[in-house]
């Protein structure tokens, strides 16, 4: 008799782990407080100041290791989050010239290595990720945040804890972009040798975790930082060892198995396992949409409108939902119809396969006659859910309206490169579509990026090349104006535009699962992509 690759993982709980890795056991951990998390990525993100993997790497090596200027509130569940403090205690912009920004800098606080934090350190920070002639640029962390910060012109410091960031043109959701920019200390870089990979190894942030091990592909070991300046935010938990395992049914059967403690994305059709043996599963609302974009180059199938329509009316939904356990809900748009943006749309997304027949017919088109293409979509990873198998139901849910789509499969940072170049890149050539997932939870997130023109690749991540003067328009007119109520209208605006001509095609809103061991006592989901690992008890 030959056993199932899931009868071999359910009897091992650790297949698919990576070799020779050896995992803190209970005993070991009892004169610590050590909680073991599996993660869904085949490698520890970048650990020198700037995560790379997406935004979900944040929670990882971004928001434990460092600390941003602008921080998002991500210790309450019961309401999205709000811009809080960070190390800057304020941001204003000049009311003579609102480009420029004036921010206040954390007085008393000192980066792992002891050094002080200040407005050099921020300016420091800055050049390496913004000024590719500065001696200590680098080039990975930058590909990461520059995207992030595409309205900042230029830096400079005022005094000892004060800097002035000036902006290309008025942008008053520009805090928004600030929440992903981390510092890392200086003086750790000079005492490393000027050697970004030696920081990998030894990096000093200002955050409430120091890194104590990596294990390349394997582990990272973040250890409580007892001086961090932030009572608020200081770990409940000593020791936290993050451990790659990109396979869901891998992590899934390593929690039943007591290998680890906590694991993000379980494999959905195990969840009544684990619920059976006493574990929780956490979930909350996300403000995160699976999708996928759409090229619009010239050449592309999808400037037919009526192809785009198609593709999202050959959906069900309902059964996405239900092939992810429940854990997701219809996206009928970018972001949710309870946000302040989402408008009121025209066109419905809904699960109507003989009216996309119908369009795919009038595109000269059809199940006989099938449109053929190419997509670009992830093997998994953080924020990316279980996507071959919804990749898969969606090829067979348009291949019965007549649309033939071949996939892909790359790793997830691959794809996030290619989503970074854009749809003209020659490395996309023969490719009409990728499936980022990605963040909603405000304006510049959701929309703007993606979007306005300004925002086409490389700038931005506007992977489409989408072009339309209305939209720019009405972006413009949102990051010109300081009145939230007026900045929501003009994005509902926006999200209406977008929604109308189906320039996506929108799938599910997740839910961002986690399973909680029994020795977990608690944790803080936020309504975020974002979420803060000092909760964790």
């Amino acid at each position: 008799m030959s056993l199932s690759r899931r009868a071999l993982l359910g009897a091992t709980g650790l297949a698919g782990l990576p070799a020779g890795l050896t995992l803190p056991t209970p005993a070991a951990a009892q004169a610590e407080r050590v909680l073991r998390y599996g993660i869904s990525m085949a490698d520890i993100p970048q650990t020198t100041g700037q995560p790379d993997r997406g935004a979900g790497a944040y929670q990882f090596t971004g928001h434990t290791i460092y600390d941003s200027l602008v921080a998002w509130e991500m210790d309450v569940a019961d309401r999205p989050g709000k811009l809080v403090p960070g190390l800057a205690t304020s941001w204003e912009a000049d009311p003579a010239d609102r480009r420029r920004w004036t921010l206040k800098l954390r007085e008393s606080v000192a980066f792992h290595d002891g050094a002080a934090f200040d407005a050099d350190a921020v300016i420091w920070n800055l050049e390496k990720v913004m000024n590719p002639q500065a001696p200590h640029f680098d080039q990975r962390q930058a590909a990461q945040v520059r995207p992030r910060l595409p309205s900042l012109a230029s830096w400079r410091k005022l005094d000892a804890m004060t800097v002035e960031l000036t902006t290309k043109a008025v942008d008053s959701l520009f805090p928004y972009q600030l929440l992903w920019f981390l510092v890392s200390s200086p003086a750790q870089y000079e005492k490393l040798g000027r050697s970004w990979d030696r920081f990998a190894m030894e990096p000093s942030g200002t955050g409430p975790f120091r890194l104590a091990r990596l294990v390349p592909r394997e582990r990272a070991e973040l250890v409580k930082n007892t001086a961090y300046w932030n009572p608020a935010r200081m770990p409940k938990v000593d020791r936290i060892v993050l451990i790659c395992a990109p396979d869901a049914v891998t992590r899934s059967n390593a929690l039943l198995t007591g290998q680890m403690d906590l694991i993000e994305t379980p494999a959905l059709d195990m969840v009544p396992q684990l619920r059976a043996a006493g574990n929780r599963v956490v979930e909350n609302v996300t403000p995160h949409v699976w999708n996928y974009h759409l090229s619009l180059l010239e050449g592309s199938p999808w400037r037919d409108l009526r192809l785009r329509q198609a593709a999202n009316l050959a959906i069900n939904r309902d059964d996405v939902v239900s092939l992810l356990g429940g854990l997701a809900r219809p996206a009928t748009g970018v972001v949710d119809p309870s946000s302040p943006w989402f408008g009121n749309p025209s066109f419905r997304f809904r699960y109507a396969p003989d009216e996309a027949r119908r369009l795919m017919r009038e595109a000269g088109f059809g199940p006989g006659r099938p449109m053929r293409t190419k997509f670009l979509v992830a093997t998994g990873g953080s924020g990316q859910m279980l996507s071959m198998p919804m990749n898969e139901y969606i090829q067979q849910a348009w291949k019965e309206v007549g649309i033939e789509v071949e996939f892909q499969p790359v790793e997830l940072e691959v794809l996030y490169t290619a989503w970074r170049n854009g749809a003209a890149h020659d490395s996309m050539r023969g490719i009409t579509a990728n499936n980022v997932a990605y963040v909603t939870s405000d304006p510049l997130y959701a929309l703007v990026r993606f979007f306005h023109s300004s925002q086409i690749a490389p700038t931005g991540v506007n992977w489409s090349h989408y072009r339309d003067a209305e939209t720019d328009r009405l972006i413009d007119a949102a990051t010109q104006s300081f009145d939230i109520a007026e900045q929501d209208r003009l994005m509902a605006r926006v999200h209406e535009r977008v929604v109308d001509q189906a320039l996506l095609v929108f799938v599910v809103h997740d839910t961002n699962p986690h399973i909680l061991g029994r020795n977990v006592r608690g944790y803080t989901q936020a309504q975020h992509w974002f979420q803060d690992l000092t909760t964790l008890a």
